[in-house]
């Protein structure tokens, strides 16, 4: 079989190589630069450290390894997404589109059509259910990544493959550091990848501005405080609001008139909810119900957490409506529900919230 293994020089995925090898393949690694040129100069993820880590480990399990550039599809399909859906006051979630458009979208129409898999480190695992190739959750519950696999299709998923699902991240490490990795105690990445170690909101003040603005406090009226635009907060914001007797979090944003929304307190109610609206909403595989409208027990996420929340899902027209069976923290416009079955054992699909 021939296998493409998408390496980024962290542990996870060098221990990926590892364990193609030990399975017999002989994989060809690539190396995604995704950094971005504009207009204002070059931004580029810390890449050479990483490059020079993703060459060791080609040389020392002898496979073929290419340095493929996506920088422009990737401005195109994922950084102009994100600065679209802060502009329209929502949360977008770059690593979702990343992983849709650009390592299984992109990717595949440029280089990895030439191979039968794709292998990458995701804590993820596939099944197979009467035939049809299903998304799994990994062992390592509090590591699992499907829910940043929730908008891929069935074609993308059909091909890949991870190869450290089935293991814990302790294992991963340990694995590592038997074969002397230089990766093996490096620190897990944080943050969005193309930001570098640009600051999150000097990237976005640098294309939307500032605009100044009241911060205002939900339950009263009253004027806390002022902030520079509302595309620098996101709904269950607590830091960087630079306001005096908090917690504040931000609950609510009006857009039209650039206003910030708060409430004081360490688990202020105004901060959650129980329904969640999915539109949008595509199935990975497929449609387990059909044509029901009321479907029942789910589990599901609206964000990446170890924990699953559980509810009933109903479909109306083209949304799809969660009712959770506790209230959750935080349920942001823009942002992802991605559901799965009530064992929490396979991912189904997503949708945005709106």
């Amino acid at each position: 079989m021939n296998i493409a293994a998408l390496v980024s020089g962290g542990v996870d995925s060098s221990v990926v190589v590892y364990r193609l090898k030990e399975m017999g393949y002989d994989p060809t690694i690539y190396y995604i630069r995704i950094g971005m040129e504009d207009k204002d100069g070059y931004i580029d993820c810390p890449s050479e450290e990483d490059i020079e880590i993703t060459s060791y480990i080609a040389k020392k399990y002898g496979c073929k390894f290419e340095i493929v550039s996506l920088h422009e599809e990737y401005w195109e399909n994922v950084v102009s997404y994100t600065i679209e859906n802060v502009k329209r006051g929502l949360t977008p979630n770059p690593d979702m589109m990343c992983n849709k458009m650009i390592k299984f979208g992109c990717f595949e129409q440029k280089w990895g059509y030439q191979f039968d898999k794709i292998a990458t480190g995701h804590y993820a695992q596939t099944t197979e259910i009467d035939g049809k190739t299903y998304l799994a959750t990994a062992v390592d519950h509090h590591k699992d990544q499907t829910y940043f696999l929730g908008q891929i299709n069935y074609l993308q998923l059909h091909k890949l493959m991870f190869p450290i699902g089935d293991l814990q991240k302790k294992q991963v490490r340990e694995i590592a550091a038997k074969e002397s990795l230089p990766s093996a105690f490096r620190k897990d990445s944080q943050g969005i990848c193309f930001l570098g170690k640009i600051n999150y909101n000097d990237f976005i003040g640098r294309y939307l501005g500032e605009k100044e603005g009241k911060i205002v406090e939900f339950e009263t009226g009253k004027i806390v405080g002022k902030h520079k635009g509302y595309w620098f907060h996101t709904i269950g914001q607590r830091k960087g609001l630079g306001l005096s007797g908090g917690p504040w979090y931000v609950i609510k944003k009006d857009i039209e008139e650039n206003i910030v929304f708060v409430s004081q307190g360490y688990d202020p109610q105004t901060q959650y909810g129980d329904i969640l609206n999915l539109g949008a909403f595509s199935f990975i595989t497929d449609n387990p119900w059909g044509e029901e409208t009321n479907i029942g027990e789910i589990a599901f996420k609206n964000r990446h957490t170890p924990e699953f929340s559980t509810g009933r899902l109903e479909r109306i027209g083209d949304v799809y409506r969660i009712k959770s069976d506790s209230k959750i923290q935080g349920i942001a416009p823009g942002q992802f529900g991605v559901i799965y079955n009530k064992e929490q054992t396979i991912c189904l699909g997503s949708g945005i919230i709106v």
